[in-house]
């Protein structure tokens, strides 16, 4: 390797939350599985988290909520995100809300979208080897895949 390059660990980046627009402030390891706490990235934070959709007034932080995300397994390990989210609060009318967190799951969501992904491809790939054990031996079709004639 002649052009080996070593760069410092990086949790954020090994687990691709980076591409959820998270950073991983600190984590929680046990045999049976992993708690990653998170943040939202603050380059990921829009200048419109800032500001009320009912009055346009700036908003000011106000505190902070919790929300737990399953993600995709590290290892064999399953892993849950403690996203830390910050909630503001307008000062013209008082409306509250929180930050942005669509790029790492839907509204209501229980599951990160890397986590749907990789679900996903699993059901997938279970099906594509359902298929291809359906065969017998030497290509012979399974008397369940023929079709009656008519």
């Amino acid at each position: 390797m002649p052009d080996a390059t070593f760069a410092t660990p990086d949790v954020t980046t090994f687990c691709r939350l980076d591409e959820l627009g998270l950073v991983v402030v600190g984590q929680h390891l046990q045999p049976d599985r992993a708690v990653l706490a998170c943040w939202v990235a603050d380059d990921a934070v829009e200048e419109a988290d800032r500001w009320c959709r009912r009055c346009g007034c700036e908003g000011r932080p106000s505190d902070t909520v919790t929300r737990r995300l399953a993600h995709e397994p590290l290892g064999w390990r399953p892993t849950t995100l403690l996203l830390t989210i910050r909630r503001y609060r307008c000062t013209g009318c008082g409306h509250v809300w929180r930050q942005d967190t669509s790029r790492a799951a839907g509204p209501r969501a229980k599951l990160t979208r890397t986590a749907l992904r990789w679900a996903l491809v699993g059901l997938v790939r279970q099906q594509s080897q359902r298929r291809s054990s359906r065969r017998g031996p030497r290509g012979v079709v399974d008397h369940r895949q023929q079709r009656c004639p008519g």
